[in-house]
């Protein structure tokens, strides 16, 4: 192996480490702080759509942490469709709606470094 595969393959595992990490914070926040998202958006049907996510284990919840930081990040597409209260959205905590979106978008970032970096590797590009 040369050195440019070694460095894409400790970069993967750099970015697999860190969507670990990712898990577990979705995680802590689905267990800790699931109650007061769903009481805030307990009238937007985008919402209660996935709330029996909630009694699926632990991948239910790291999905419906997941969709509502989506919903949460991009809700114009929800408002559009009416699936979303405006005024529930715009009575969300602050401090919770930016974690939500700090996940949402660390998210995209992680798997679209994954991407790139297995795509480099793949490609031959590099040696």
């Amino acid at each position: 192996m040369s050195t440019a595969e070694f460095v894409i393959g400790y970069l993967c595992g750099l970015v697999i480490f860190f969507l670990l990490i990712w898990i577990g914070v979705a995680l802590h926040m689905a267990y800790k702080q699931m109650d007061t998202i769903l009481e805030h958006l307990k009238r937007s049907t985008a919402v209660t759509a996935r709330s029996p996510l909630r009694h699926g284990g632990p991948w239910g919840e790291i999905l419906l942490v997941g969709g509502i930081s989506g919903i949460i990040t991009f809700p114009g597409f929800y408002l559009k469709k009416g699936t979303i209260n405006i005024k529930e959205l715009e009575n969300f905590p602050s401090r919770l709606k930016s974690n939500l979106v700090v996940l949402q978008w660390s998210a995209w970032g992680l798997l679209s470094a994954l991407i790139l970096l297995v795509a480099i590797g793949k490609s031959g590009w590099l040696y």
